[in-house]
């Protein structure tokens, strides 16, 4: 059954209300929320704040009650269906059944085990009409959250993998020189997709190379991401950038990381892994531990061989690269990849999305089965 013009309209409106949320509400998903009439007058709308906060639905009621509104019979079109369970707040049904709405229309549910249709279920036994979006909203309701709905149903985050590079894929000159192959407006647009991530990773041979800091400064944001980087011989220098606070996680091996247990001084935490089946670190070990601290999106900003051993091993779902138009010859490559033994067995992807930024462009880049459409259950 098609959905209704207004209806449609107010989800978009809600999806947008949602992307307020980035930087914020991590680890809980992003939603957007708006109350109003079917004649086209609005409530209140609102969007989830951070974890332990008020969600959408509670911070829209809000908003209708200060400025006065009767909520009985209102209409609520919100991006994920409403929890219906106790966390750190009440339950968002519970709200907008006492509140006495008529109807409510969600652009998709949600696959979390506590609410996965709950939600619906109780504002249904309440007496509230509960309709779903399309296919298009639906799928614009999973990419706004395509990393909480990565760590529900398949159990780790969503990995983006981003890179910088000349035309011809070079990352740096042969000397290692690399700052900068982007505008400035590529360097910001790289901070926003950083302020998307619970957690942004690198490897030990970059922090010694560049010093990063590897935080957001180039785009607001109301939360830093959580600091990962893979050191297997803990060779973090004392007085390294990274360590600028204690949002710090290192990975090591799991022998040094049990004969050096302080090794960090109280800057951050040390995580013993073991080695993966290639040599270095075991990357799914470490996002089995990243899913176990709640994180939904991994930011990936390293070197050739790092970026590489997260494609080789199948584990990265996004690749985002900024291509400069520019010219560099010999130099580092974007990823050091095992080279396969025909075109065929080549690592194949698919585009989705080509954007100018500044002098520069954006690419966008998935593997099939990294699509939503390939995990997400067909009733989402």
């Amino acid at each position: 059954m098609p959905i209704a013009p207004l209806d449609r309209q107010r989800l978009h409106q809600a999806l947008l209300l949602a992307e307020q949320a980035i930087g914020l509400s991590d680890p809980n998903p992003r939603v957007g929320c708006v109350i109003g009439r079917d004649d086209g007058t609005v409530l209140g709308q609102g969007w989830t704040q951070e974890a332990g906060g008020p969600h959408a639905e509670v911070m829209a009621l809000r908003e209708a009650r200060q400025q006065g509104h009767d909520l009985r019979g209102a209409t609520v079109w919100v991006s994920l269906e409403p929890c219906a369970h106790h966390g750190r707040t009440p339950p968002c049904c519970d709200a907008l059944v006492e509140a006495g709405v008529g109807r409510v229309v969600i652009a998709t549910t949600d696959p979390y085990p506590a609410v996965a249709g709950q939600g619906i279920a109780r504002l249904a036994a309440a007496g509230i009409a509960v309709d779903l979006g399309d296919d298009g909203l639906r799928a614009a309701a999973w990419e706004l959250n395509i990393g909480f709905f990565s760590r529900v149903v398949r159990g780790r985050p969503w990995v983006r993998v981003k890179s910088a590079s000349s035309l011809d894929g070079r990352t740096a000159l042969p000397d290692g020189q690399s700052q900068w192959i982007t505008g400035s407006e590529a360097r910001a647009d790289g901070h926003a997709w950083r302020r998307r991530a619970g957690a942004v990773l690198t490897g030990i041979g970059t922090v010694l190379a560049d010093d990063p800091r590897m935080d957001v400064r180039l785009v607001p944001t109301q939360r830093q991401p959580l600091r990962c980087v893979l050191d297997s011989q803990l060779r973090l220098p004392m007085e390294a950038r990274i360590r600028h606070d204690d949002r710090l996680l290192v990975y090591a091996e799991q022998a040094r990381a049990s004969a050096r247990p302080d090794a960090l001084t109280g800057a951050g935490t040390l995580v013993g892994v073991d080695a993966g089946p290639g040599g270095g670190l075991d990357l799914a070990a470490v996002l089995r531990d990243l899913n176990e601290r709640q994180i939904n999106e991994l930011h990936v900003e390293a070197g050739a061989r790092l970026s590489g051993a997260f494609v080789d091993a199948g584990l990265c779902d996004e690749l985002l690269l900024y291509l400069a138009p520019t010219l560099l010859g010999d130099g580092s490559g974007i990823a050091a990849l095992t080279s396969p033994r025909s075109l065929a067995a080549a690592y194949r992807l698919q585009w989705t999305e080509c954007s100018r930024v500044g002098a520069d462009l954006r690419l966008r880049l998935r593997a099939a089965a990294s699509a939503p459409s390939a995990w997400m259950p067909a009733a989402a």
